[in-house]
């Protein structure tokens, strides 16, 4: 999956090198201590069960951290902390059921939305590193508090159908700095701050606020750099419309060694990968779906929530069709593949319109798959 300048252009903006600068910098692969090796403990139906309730409590947390915040007063951060452990637990366990009900969850705020998914793709990918769990909550409690300068900002610099001008840009960047000044004396740890104010600096030097590089970003924030710049493809702030998520790792990809540390990167796509949870695709036989869940050595051939027959019609109940199962036996001329990702809204394929998860519907996710 490649794409061509004429493509990455239009998503330019999203990016913090608005001045164009395309600098590579290749640094040596980062070297983790002690890496975890984590294996997927349970099956993903069951981890959906608890992973539910958890995103939910993970909203409520948010929506009241933020509300404290904007009444001037210091948070209590417990809850924000006890969610993420919450989080990091599942992660460990199963990485697809916060992957799957993060892509399919109607959030009623973007903030909340945003810090929360960043989180879940930040844990996603330094559970592929084999960060410990201590690092990984601090990562995740960065990532959620990482958008709390937001609430300083007019309504309307965050609003949907606004696009920001040049001017409100500015404006809209010291959201990093107001956040670290409003969590300052909350008594966080080095390694959560990090993530706070280090999210938006980038690689090459073109991020903010201060503009740091390389070696100088702490490992943590670069996790979190990236995470939060694909939510940003995928799900954008304003009326841009949302990447795939397959181009989206695509554009990612072609950004390694210039916003994004290489090793990194790599790692994140082998962690979410190649057509990560949430990706609406066609197969080669035409039948379409959403995908679900991906194992590691067969990126290419994930399990597919397949809701239209070949000639797009509905089904009357969806059906798991796991690609690197369906293919284990079969010659070149009979696999069954990925012919195409398909855009967001395409008729008939928004996860979020089926309760794909309710144990009564017919698009239950948790009785459609036995592992």
């Amino acid at each position: 999956i490649t794409l061509g300048p004429d493509k990455v252009r239009p998503f330019a903006r999203r990016s913090n090198a608005r001045s164009g600068g395309r600098e590579q910098l290749q640094l040596a692969p980062l070297s983790i201590r002690e890496p975890v090796a984590y294996k997927n403990e349970v099956p993903l139906r069951k981890e959906l069960k608890v992973s539910r309730k958890l995103l939910s409590d993970a909203e409520l947390a948010l929506s009241r951290m933020f509300e404290t915040i904007q009444d001037d007063q210091m948070p209590d951060l417990r809850p924000a902390a006890e969610v993420t452990r919450r989080m990091v637990e599942s992660v460990v366990r199963q990485p697809n059921a916060l992957l799957w009900l993060s892509r399919t969850r109607q959030y009623d705020d973007f903030v909340y939305r945003h810090a929360l998914n960043t989180a879940v793709w930040a844990l996603v990918c330094g559970r592929q590193l084999g960060l410990n769990e201590g690092l990984l909550n601090h990562l995740g409690v960065g990532c959620l508090l990482s958008q709390v300068g937001k609430t300083a900002l007019p309504k309307e610099m965050l609003a949907r159908e606004h696009r920001l001008s040049t001017e409100e840009y500015a404006a809209y960047r010291t959201y990093v700095e107001r956040g670290c000044q409003m969590l300052e004396g909350a008594g966080l740890s080095r390694a959560v701050m990090s993530v706070v104010q280090g999210h938006r600096e980038r690689h090459n030097g073109s991020g903010f606020p201060q503009g740091i590089r390389g070696d100088r970003i702490p490992l943590l924030a670069k996790v979190a750099g990236i995470a939060e710049f694909f939510e940003s493809l995928i799900a954008p702030r304003d009326d841009q419309d949302p990447m795939t998520p397959a181009k989206a790792v695509s554009l990612l990809y072609d950004m390694r060694n210039i916003e994004f540390q290489e090793d990194l990167v790599e790692a994140f796509i082998q962690g979410v990968g190649v057509y990560p949870t949430g990706t609406l695709v066609e197969l080669s036989d035409g039948q379409r779906g959403i995908v679900v869940s991906h194992s590691p050595g067969r990126r290419l051939w994930p399990s597919v929530m397949v809701m239209q027959d070949a000639e797009h019609r509905p089904l009357k109940s969806a059906k798991i069709v796991d690609l690197a199962r369906h293919n284990e036996s079969r010659g070149a001329s009979e696999l069954l593949t990925v012919r195409e990702c398909l855009p967001h809204g395409t008729e008939g394929l928004d996860p979020a319109g089926y309760d794909v998860t309710g144990a009564e519907s017919r698009w239950s996710l948790g009785k459609l798959i036995n592992r």
